[in-house]
């Protein structure tokens, strides 16, 4: 049996000949494939995220794809949205298929399911069906592996963490037909961070966050050997949702183009996972499960089943025949400690030799009667289900193997799989990111002692500064109190300009100043991971605790008392180069420092260039809630420089106070990367930049939108707050006079938050007034009924104490004026929306609610058509923006 393991270890069964033959059917099929959805292009220069978040023309409309081309790009928009439709791969043709077309389509969709499994051509259908044609729909999973083939690391990272959201299955190993050269994709799995209670009941104890790469868990396989009547993926769908609501985690071939057959995609490996909520009544298990599924037959794809018998607990087996073939297959796993599992159909197959052949197979693979199970399809499928997860909780509660993605990417490399993580840059950064958080012992000694110019030097010079703005606009300011004023500033700032950077700064310096543009990005997002790390055991709290803090005086805590330490993030690193930038700016300008003597002139220059690769940046400092107006101009002055003639901007802003899901909102709506939902977020506000598609920027009327998340900063401090109150006024004041359209993000209809509502009445009066959006989002329930007037009445009607008390302390004569009053609020136009619930079930297992996604993506096409119609106050240039800041 020895030399018999040598000869099956591909599992195909055919001579040399035949080997040779395969690849070259297999290449032109990649091929053709790429072709027909228009991604020959991209196989030398990677499609990239950046391509994929321009704002078009199809941005906004609501279109269906007529042709195999705009496949990709469809699923790509409705991914971005997080649409539970995102995998529907269904065209809107011009012409209907003739009768002949149909009828043929539904034969082959028989054959591909009905078979004779004696048949020994039968194996072949998979593999060797006809090519889809412009007017066949494609396979989902053939255009889910194009697509990320055709993409670079950092579109595939987006891609699957979309998928995640959307809790669809995730590609795991992608399969590469033409070079039969694998691809496990620990890289694209990174940025996936899950939460889960364990059980007994909820509580601080038993809340865990962690991300999927690095967390252990048993791990279960499905595959099919031969042929199996009865669906693996629609089993575990069945295994993974709770009572009677199935969700298609696993695309299956009960859905509409489910039965397609697959040209590509065969040798897919996918995974899922099961986290619990901490509820009895909810969880299936009663800890996180990982469940994973090859796509194809065993013995045509044995490296993956290989794979997947080195880290499962147990592998699932289901088929109809066990011929001699398949029986040496088995045989070679004869070391293994997995358990095996076989689930037959009584109805296909020869029953006979199946259990002769499984009778040589209990002392090969140690089973017995228990690990054989039969499957009658769909009359018995609840207790069936049962029977599966019973025999999972068995596996769970015995010892059994726990592993992680990179436990497993660590056997795909034994295996000779290619990982996407081992490329040389991303290595590179990696190492890079290692040195700096290596050192990283305690984050608050960390910041004191390599952070140096933060803290007290820069609250200090930020509170001087504020005091010498306000004095400008003071009617006689005495002179001797300005020149103390500057003469404090200037020491300070000579104080800081004395420090030179530290170590691990010089460091994160040296590696967002890469030529590489790829090993920059792999460093920025090993340096978000790495600092996230570092600072988890501090943070890991269950988010609902944020929802037990109470307000003083009844409105929202403030942010000096959340429960949570600002935690240390890349933002820290370019706040450190900021404060340097700004210092020596100072000293420039005050003639104590020649201006050839500048050494960290070029900082704004490498911070643009980070903006422009879609990182996040900080506009208003979170630790100070003050903007460092120098850094903010320097960098915009450097993006406008790299802009050149492109620099038309409109300027978005979403407030709220935390927890109302306007970052989430905005990430949904264009594809950026605000922090969400974490109680460990930083507290400043973000901007980030999405470019407008050159062929539509004509018609938008800008060439880039500057979109801004105001995080933390409104807090909904109270006018009996005192200087709280005024600073979250001024700082929505500055916002929102940046904008020229302002999203409102409200979790009651009635809690506009008073700091905001002491911006309008400034703003009116000084006639900036942005196009304003309110939206009232549903926090707790699925669904909202549609749009609902009382809600809409309650919103226009006269104000309560928080708008009346903003009104008297801006000494307005008509204060008392309904809100409805305000220019902004016309109630017969759309300036209202009521979005429904985020999620669709229980979190930690639930889905993005696709009434979420559609309301998001009805909410963003008003947004662009307000700024197509120029109704978002003047568009303006970068130069205009700087003087708009240095003033507000």
């Amino acid at each position: 049996m020895e030399g018999d393991d040598c000869e099956f270890r591909y599992g195909d069964g055919t001579n040399e000949a035949q080997d040779n033959d395969f690849p070259t059917v297999e290449r032109s099929r990649l091929q053709e494939m790429l072709s027909l959805l228009g991604l020959e292009m991209y196989q030398v220069q990677k499609l990239s995220l950046q391509d994929s978040l321009q704002i078009s023309f199809d941005s906004m409309k609501n279109w269906a794809p007529q042709v195999p081309k705009d496949l990709p790009w469809n699923f790509l928009r409705k991914l971005q949205a997080l649409n539970a439709d995102a995998r529907n791969t269904t065209m809107v043709l011009d012409v209907l298929p003739d009768a002949r077309h149909v009828e043929k389509e539904s034969q082959m969709e028989e054959e591909i399911i009905y078979w004779d499994p004696a048949d020994d051509l039968a194996a072949d259908i998979y593999s060797f069906s006809e090519l889809p044609t412009p007017d066949t729909p494609v396979n989902p999973l053939d255009l889910l592996c194009a697509l990320l083939i055709s993409s670079d690391s950092f579109l595939q990272q987006e891609i699957v963490l979309k998928m995640a959201l959307c809790q669809f299955a995730l590609p795991l190993v992608l399969p590469d037909s033409e070079n039969h050269y694998h691809t496990f994709l620990l890289w694209a799995m990174r940025g996936i961070v899950r939460t889960w209670w364990s059980q007994p009941p909820r509580g601080v104890g038993s809340f865990r966050e962690d991300s999927v790469v690095l967390s252990r868990a048993p791990a279960f396989a499905f595959v099919r050997m031969d042929v199996s009547s009865n669906s693996k993926s629609q089993l575990l769908n069945a295994v993974l949702s709770p009572g009677h609501r199935q969700w298609d985690c696993f695309w299956h071939r009960d859905l509409n183009l489910g039965t397609n057959a697959r040209e590509i995609s065969d040798g897919l490996v996918e995974i899922s996972w099961f986290f619990p909520s901490g509820r009895e009544d909810l969880d299936i298990f009663p800890e996180p499960v990982t469940f994973l599924n090859l796509r194809g037959d065993i013995g045509s794809h044995w490296l993956q089943f290989k794979l997947l018998t080195e880290i499962s607990s147990a592998v699932f087996i289901l088929t109809d025949n066990i011929s001699k073939k398949e029986y040496k297959l088995l045989y070679s796993m004869k070391e293994s400690t997995t358990k095996y599992y076989f689930i037959l159909s009584p109805y296909r197959g020869k029953r006979n030799t199946n259990l002769r052949f499984l009778n040589k197979l209990i002392p090969v693979l140690k089973i017995d009667h228990s690990h054989v199970l039969v499957k009658v399809s769909s009359t018995d499928s609840d207790s069936f289900v049962k029977r599966i997860r019973a025999i999972v909780g068995n596996v769970l509660r015995a010892p059994c193997r726990r592993v992680s993605v990179e436990d497993m990417a660590h056997a795909a490399r034994k295996l000779g799989l290619k990982v996407d993580e081992d490329c040389e840059e991303c290595q590179k950064a990696k190492d890079r990111m290692e040195r700096i958080t290596r050192k990283i012992k305690d984050s608050d000694a960390y910041r004191r002692d390599e952070l140096r110019l933060q803290g007290d030097p820069w609250r200090k010079a930020a509170q001087v500064e504020k005091e010498f703005c306000q004095l400008q606009w003071a009617v006689d300011p005495p002179e001797k109190h300005r020149a103390e004023l500057r003469r404090r500033l200037l020491e300070l700032r000579m104080q800081q300009n004395s420090h030179d950077p530290s170590s691990g700064v010089q460091e994160f310096i040296s590696g967002i100043s890469s030529p590489s543009l790829s090993e920059k990005q792999y460093f920025l997002r090993w340096m978000e991971w790495g600092l996230a790390r570092v600072a988890q055991p501090r943070l890991r709290q269950p988010p609902e605790t944020l929802l037990t803090l109470r307000p003083k005086h009844g409105g929202a805590t403030d942010l000096g008392e959340l429960l949570w330490p600002e935690p240390l993030g890349v933002e820290h690193f370019l706040r450190e180069m900021g404060q340097f930038y700004e210092a020596e700016s100072c000293l420039v300008e005050a003639g104590r420092l020649p201006a050839g003597q500048r050494r960290f002139a070029h900082f704004p220059g490498l911070a643009s260039e980070l903006l422009l690769t879609g990182l996040p940046l900080e506009l208003i400092d979170g630790s100070t809630l003050s903007m460092p107006v120098r850094w903010v101009t320097g960098l915009l002055k450097e993006l406008h420089v790299r802009l050149e003639r492109r620099s038309r901007l409109v300027v978005l802003s979403a407030l709220g106070v935390p927890g109302t899901g306007k970052s989430t909102l905005l990430n949904t709506m264009f594809g950026l990367r605000f922090a969400t939902g974490k109680s460990c977020s930083p507290r400043g506000a973000f901007m980030q930049l999405i470019t407008v598609a050159e062929g539509f920027s004509q018609d938008l009327g800008c060439d880039h939108i500057l979109v801004i998340d105001s995080g933390g900063l409104i807090g909904g401090a109270l006018t009996s707050a005192g200087d709280r109150f005024e600073l979250e006024a001024s700082l929505a004041t500055l916002l929102m006079g940046l904008s020229n359209v302002t999203v409102i993000s409200l979790a009651e209809t009635k809690d506009i938050p008073a700091a905001i509502l002491h911006a309008f009445l400034r703003l009116e009066k000084t006639g900036h007034m942005p196009n304003y959006q309110f939206v009232y989002q549903n926090l707790h329930d699925v669904s909202v009924p549609g749009p609902r007037p009382r809600d809409k009445r309650q919103l226009l009607d006269p104000p309560g104490d928080l708008s009346r008390a903003a009104a008297q302390m801006e000494k307005q004569s008509d204060g008392f004026r309904a809100l409805a009053g305000l220019a902004f609020c016309d109630p017969e136009k759309q300036h209202i929306w009521h979005i429904p619930g985020l999620w669709h079930g229980a979190p930690p297992m639930a889905a993005v609610s696709l009434a979420y996604s559609e309301a998001i993506f009805e909410l963003k096409r008003c947004l662009l058509e307000n700024i197509r119609n120029g109704l978002s106050n003047q568009n303006k240039n970068i130069q205009q923006l700087i003087e708009l800041v240095r003033r507000l």
